[in-house]
């Protein structure tokens, strides 16, 4: 991988400088050996564009170099908290604290300055006692006060910064995301280059209300770690919130190819499935470019069911690929692009994620046919208390509280397609204005819509077929508030007679 301009300063010596590409610029005063800078280097460079595997590498190369480097086994520890998925590996943190020492005050004592210690400090509350929402929250103020102890300390900003963001349990905390933007926003200026600062600038503002403010981060960050897939795409999130669908397409290509080509080097097949041929697919469908959009999903349709499988890694498991395929193919489904029928998905608490959204793509396939949609209904409705199995890793939330509201709306969803196909139009317009009050109310997350066919489009369609324009484009107005620039939402407000205040927006 090319590498990032990665500058540092020892405490201990003169200013060197290690020049790489391509990842952000960093800086990092620390007492490690100068050999060991290099990669530590671009560790954090890695560790703030959330490409957690290739830092941890690094971050154990400087390590082999300089064993006693205190810092290298804190990245490395760092690795295994992603703040914004709100996911631990909590034994894999405490196994590397203990490569270190076998006790707090044993690593402590490796650290050689204050600055180190408190770092070590912090982390040792992140993998500490306690539940990990406690943790999180704990780790958070330490942070924060890590950061006002050192100003000049951009990394302690932007460390702080996500630990902040990682609070926010129970879905979007806005106050929380706007704290965070304005410490962020004050060290913007002589810090454009510094990937954390860009990252959390965009993760802050990726909301249709805030993302025009992420703009300048977007702009920037793709150019800055042109190396980094995870930046990339994170420029998309500005992207997908404005309704910047050329812009969104991009950035995933881009992302995907790098990443292509990262797996290629290692002789690994291409990554058709995941998240970042997700939200592709989802520009595809926006842009109205189905047949892009059917190979895309056909990519994965291959990459996740035909011939040996073969995982790449951690995040490349079989469930993985069958949920972003069930995830791909609602999306499809929901947006008017081709028809495309269900996959075969396991039993077992893996695939659950999987089978939930195949099942709820197959009530959408079948809205059409009364008997063919009883069938689907019946077999969506089994998921009405699922929270126990739910596996979450791909789709946001979806074994957390909120995950449990989506499940709702989808599934009331249903229940109305069910109601419309069996005559009772009036109980099921009722159903869907349930299900809209419902999707209103839960917290903004940021990306392709978390139901696929929003409740609200649903119920603009409905009203709009039995010609109630105008409750029909109050209905596609609070669907475009919580995804901008949707296509199908946009067609169905110019359809009410509303379609001016499309452009009034």
């Amino acid at each position: 991988m090319r590498r990032a301009l990665l500058v540092f300063t020892l405490l201990v010596a003169l200013p060197v400088a290690a020049q790489q590409k391509d990842l952000g610029e960093v800086a990092f005063a620390n007492s490690g050996a100068p050999a060991a800078q290099e990669e530590f280097l671009a560790g954090l460079a890695l560790l703030h564009n959330f490409e957690y595997s290739f830092a941890a590498t690094h971050f154990k190369k400087a390590q082999a170099i300089d064993p006693s480097f205190a810092m290298a086994y804190w990245g490395e520890a760092m690795t295994h908290t992603h703040p914004i998925w709100f996911r631990q590996d909590l034994p894999a943190a405490r196994a590397v604290l203990q490569r270190l020492g076998a006790t707090k005050d044993e690593r402590a004592a490796k650290a050689p300055t204050p600055r180190e210690r408190d770092y070590l400090g912090a982390i040792e509350v992140l993998y500490g006692e306690g539940s990990k929402d406690d943790r999180d929250n704990r780790y958070a103020d330490v942070m924060m006060t890590l950061h006002q102890r050192y100003p000049a300390d951009v990394d302690a900003t932007a460390f702080a910064a996500v630990a902040l963001l990682g609070t926010s349990h129970n879905g979007r905390d806005v106050p929380t995301y706007m704290r965070v933007a304005a410490m962020l926003e004050e060290i913007f200026p002589e810090n454009r280059s510094h990937p954390g600062v860009l990252h959390y600038l965009i993760h802050s503002y990726d909301d249709p209300v805030h993302a025009p403010l992420g703009m300048r981060a977007a702009r920037l960050y793709g150019k800055v770690a042109p190396e980094a897939g995870h930046a990339l795409h994170m420029t998309s999130h500005i992207f997908v919130a404005m309704g910047m669908w050329d812009d969104v397409v991009a950035a995933n290509e881009q992302a995907i190819a790098v990443v292509n080509r990262q797996r290629a080097s290692s002789n690994k097949p291409p990554a058709n499935c995941g998240h970042y041929p997700e939200w592709r697919h989802y520009g595809f469908l926006q842009q109205g470019r189905f047949d892009a959009a059917a190979g895309a999903l056909e990519a994965c349709r291959a990459s996740a069911l035909d011939g040996p499988f073969t995982p790449a890694g951690p995040r490349d498991r079989p469930e993985l690929r069958l949920e972003s395929l069930a995830e791909m193919r609602a999306h499809q489904l929901a947006s008017g692009g081709p028809a495309v029928s269900s996959f075969p998905v396991p039993e077992g608490a893996a695939y659950a994620d999987a089978r939930f959204l195949m099942a709820y793509g197959d009530v959408l396939a079948a809205a059409g046919d009364r008997r063919i949609l009883e069938t689907a209904v019946r077999k969506f409705r089994a998921f009405r208390n699922p929270a126990a199995e739910m596996a979450h890793e791909c789709m946001p939330g979806m074994a957390s509280g909120r995950g449990d509201g989506r499940r709702k709306v989808m599934i009331q969803e249903a229940d109305a397609l069910l109601l419309l196909a069996s005559g009772r139009r009036d109980q099921g317009i009722a159903m869907l204005q349930k299900a809209a009050a419902a999707e209103q109310a839960m917290p903004f997350e940021f990306g392709p819509p978390p139901v696929p066919k929003p409740a609200s489009e649903l119920l603009g369609d409905v009203l709009l077929s039995a010609d109630r324009k105008a409750e029909a484009g109050k209905a596609y107005r609070d669907s475009l508030a919580r995804a901008p620039g949707r296509t199908a939402s946009v067609k169905g407000l110019q359809s009410s007679g509303k379609g001016m205040q499309v452009a009034d927006r």
